[in-house]
C-alpha cells in the first residue's frame, strides 16, 4: 500500500534541519488539498446521492477505526450544532466505541464480526447512507461495517488512500484521495488524515446545502447553544431583514431560538402559518418562502433581484443540476 510504503526521499528526515523538516511536512499537507481537488467528482456524485436518500428522512452513518474514525467521528458530531442535523438520524460507529475516541484500543479494527452485529443491532437499511472511512481501504472493522449496510440496502460511500482497496471497489460510491507515502512512513494522521479531513467537511458541507440547511451563505439552521451562537443568529436575522436589535431579538425568543422561524416572523408571517409553511417545506427556507401565497413587502434584495419572481422583462435563468428551487 503507497500509505505504508516508505519513501527514500525521507529516508533520512531524522537527520534534517528542523525547518527542513517542516518544509517537508507542510509540502505534504499541500498534496493531500491536490488529492482532494482531484476527487472532486466523486465527491459530487457522492453528495448528490446522499441528498436523494437522506430526503426520505433517512440516517446518516459514519464509520471508522483509529485516526480515520475519529476524524469521521468529528465530522459527523459538528454536524448537530452546526445544521441541527437531528441526533437520532446521526450514527456514529467507531472501532472500540467512546474510548477509542481518546486512546487506541487494541484490536479494536479487526473486530469483523461486532462490526456486523452494530450494523444489524441499528437496523441499517435502505434508507440509510453510511461513509467508511479507511486510509488503508482494507480495515476489517470498517469493511465490515459497509459489506453488511450493502447488504442491507443502504447507499455506501468509501472514502480510502489506497487505490484498487475493497472499500473502494465495494462501495456505491468511492472516493479515492491518492496522498501517497506520508513523510513517517505509515503515519496515515499526516497527509492522509488531512486528506480525509478536508474530504468529509466538504462531503457533508454540501450535502447540508442540498438539502437546504444554508440560505443566503448563513447557517439558518444553527443550534444557538452558547452566546457566541445566538449572537450569530442574531446577527444573521439583522442581515438578512434589516430589522433593529430589539425586534430581531423578539422575534428569535418568539420562535424559541429557530432563525428560519424568526426570519418569517419578521417579515410579518404568522406563528402558526409559517410553522405549517417550514414544516410542508421539509424545514427548507427558500422551499417554504416559494409557498407562501405572496412575497412579503420589506423583504432585502440580496443575492436574487427579488424574492417571488424575476424583475419584469427579464427571463428567469436555468437552474443549475442539483440547485434548490429559486425562490
Amino acid at each position: 500500500m503507497e500509505t505504508e510504503r516508505p519513501s527514500p526521499r525521507y529516508s533520512n528526515i531524522d537527520v534534517w534541519d528542523p525547518g527542513d523538516v517542516l518544509d517537508a511536512m507542510i509540502e505534504g499537507q499541500l498534496a493531500a488539498v491536490a488529492a482532494v481537488r482531484a476527487a472532486r467528482p466523486a465527491l459530487e456524485q457522492a453528495a448528490l446521492a446522499m441528498e436523494a436518500r437522506l430526503s426520505r428522512h433517512g440516517r446518516l452513518v459514519y464509520v471508522g477505526a483509529g485516526t480515520s474514525g475519529r476524524l469521521a467521528v468529528q465530522d459527523g458530531a459538528e454536524l448537530m450544532p452546526t445544521f441541527s442535523w437531528p441526533q437520532d438520524r446521526l450514527l456514529l460507529l467507531m472501532a472500540g466505541g467512546r474510548d477509542a475516541l481518546l486512546k487506541s484500543v487494541e484490536g479494536a479494527e479487526d473486530q469483523v464480526e461486532h462490526a456486523t452485529e452494530l450494523v444489524a443491532q441499528h437496523s441499517i437499511g435502505p434508507d440509510d447512507v453510511m461513509i467508511a472511512v479507511a486510509a488503508s481501504g482494507s480495515t476489517p472493522f470498517t469493511l465490515a461495517c459497509q459489506r453488511e449496510a450493502t447488504r442491507r440496502g443502504a447507499l455506501t460511500i468509501g472514502i480510502a488512500n489506497n487505490r484498487d482497496t475493497p472499500l473502494l471497489s465495494e462501495a456505491d460510491h468511492p472516493v479515492f484521495l491518492d496522498t501517497g507515502p506520508e513523510p513517517i512512513a505509515g503515519s496515515t494522521r499526516m497527509k492522509a488524515g488531512t486528506a480525509q479531513r478536508i474530504a468529509l467537511n466538504l462531503l457533508s458541507s454540501l450535502l447540508m446545502i442540498l438539502l437546504g440547511r444554508v440560505y443566503q451563505g448563513l447557517m439558518v439552521d444553527v443550534q444557538a447553544v452558547n452566546h457566541k451562537l445566538v449572537r450569530r443568529s442574531l446577527a444573521m436575522l439583522a442581515r438578512l431583514t434589516g430589522r433593529g436589535s430589539g425586534d430581531v431579538q423578539s422575534a428569535l425568543d418568539q420562535a424559541k431560538g429557530s432563525v428560519k422561524l424568526a426570519f418569517l416572523l419578521l417579515q410579518g408571517c404568522p406563528p402558526n402559518e409559517a410553522e405549517s409553511v417550514l414544516d410542508r417545506a421539509g424545514g427548507q427556507l427558500r422551499v417554504a418562502l416559494g409557498l407562501l401565497a405572496k412575497p412579503f413587502a420589506g423583504t432585502p434584495e440580496l443575492d436574487s433581484p427579488a424574492i417571488g419572481g424575476t424583475p419584469e422583462g427579464e427571463d428567469a435563468e436555468p437552474e443549475p443540476r442539483g440547485a434548490l428551487p429559486r425562490v
